[in-house]
């Protein structure tokens, strides 16, 4: 879990405060992985500290994270510094969130991020982190994974070392998401609990931090009486306790089948995890028609046709991703998931987004 949390409008004004007792030295410096959108927007970028060696690095989030610009990233970081950092900071939504788990990780264990794509692999712990989430409902701030697409399979880092060390809840970094983007990560954050809450890997501490979230949900996405404030705070909270769910029980079917849409057609998490999510009454119905409810109350438009003129060898690529992910078949559905989900009933479910 992460050991430590700050909370509040205008909290971000701390992080010099939060890292300065962190620095090893002069000439270690802190690492900054920030989303490109803030390139130039001075509100936010103006109040990173930077001192001595410090760097930002300004990374786009149009696609998801992959192996490869982990690799690229931890290869440029050795190559420039003497010394190791003496902290990865991510400030962005979900990918970068991501990033900067795994890049803190991979400078402290030897090979590839591809290696460690799995359940338990990492054997060193990584170098002190901090993330700073601008978008809510991910729950990558809290979660014990950093999930990547690499050159076979879209999977996590999941481990002991992967949380952050440090989180800084801040909702006034969230007032300028775009209200699609905005739908998108707020239905991650739902799906979560969904698909936490109807679960056979279900334990108290999960639903506990999943009907809390489930909640706040149904609350911002159904009423019309709370300002942008309470909203972001609210999303921001919905978001903690969704990623608090999952990391005691684990998510479902929506999870698999749109990992399999990320890693072949690329599309994002949180639209990704809606396309398939609309589709899944036979699993969720009573989550699917209040997710419809929620969508058609805020005019979002799902795409459509996606997978309408993929080829069958396409098709079996995103199923083998989808099915290669079983602590989520599982959870959704028990030992025997096998009974129940069979490659042609993907296929049939996948024509149909």
């Amino acid at each position: 879990m992460v050991s430590k949390v700050v909370f509040g409008r205008g909290c971000f004004n701390q992080l010099g405060d939060i890292l300065s007792p962190k620095r090893l030295n002069t000439k270690a410096p802190f690492i900054y992985i920030v989303d490109d959108v803030f390139q130039g927007n001075s509100w936010l970028t103006s109040r990173i500290p930077l001192f001595y060696e410090d760097k930002i690095y300004y990374i786009s989030a149009d696609q998801e994270p992959k192996t490869s610009q982990v690799d690229e990233l931890v290869e440029e970081i050795i190559l420039t510094y003497k010394d190791l950092p003496s902290g990865i900071i991510g400030i962005g939504g979900g990918t970068i969130l991501d990033l900067a788990k795994a890049v803190s990780i991979m400078l402290t264990n030897d090979g590839e991020a591809k290696e460690y794509q799995g359940w338990d692999l990492v054997k060193h712990p990584a170098i002190y982190h901090v993330g700073v989430p601008t978008i809510s409902g991910t729950g990558a701030e809290v979660s014990r994974t950093t999930v990547l697409t690499g050159p076979e399979k879209k999977l996590g880092i999941n481990s002991d070392y992967t949380p952050f060390d440090q989180v800084i809840l801040d909702p006034e970094l969230t007032k300028d998401v775009p209200k699609d983007q905005w739908f998108y990560t707020g239905m991650d954050c739902y799906i979560h609990c969904i698909e936490s809450l109807t679960g056979t890997y279900l334990n108290a501490f999960s639903k506990t931090y999943g009907e809390k979230a489930y909640e706040l949900c149904k609350e911002l996405f159904l009423d019309n009486n709370l300002s942008d404030e309470e909203a972001q705070d609210k999303l921001m909270m919905a978001s903690w306790h969704g990623g608090m769910s999952i990391a005691y029980s684990q998510v479902g079917v929506a999870h698999a089948m749109s990992y399999g849409l990320s890693y072949l057609l690329g599309t994002k998490h949180g639209i990704g995890n809606c396309i398939v999510f609309n589709h899944l009454e036979e699993f969720y119905p009573d989550g699917v028609a209040l997710f419809k409810k929620m969508k058609a109350k805020h005019d979002i438009k799902l795409p459509q046709g996606l997978c309408a003129n993929l080829t069958d060898k396409e098709f079996d690529i995103m199923i083998d991703v989808a099915l290669s992910l079983e602590p989520l078949w599982e959870n959704a559905l028990g030992k025997h998931w096998r009974k129940t989900i069979s490659r042609d009933k993907l296929k049939e479910l996948y024509l149909k987004m």
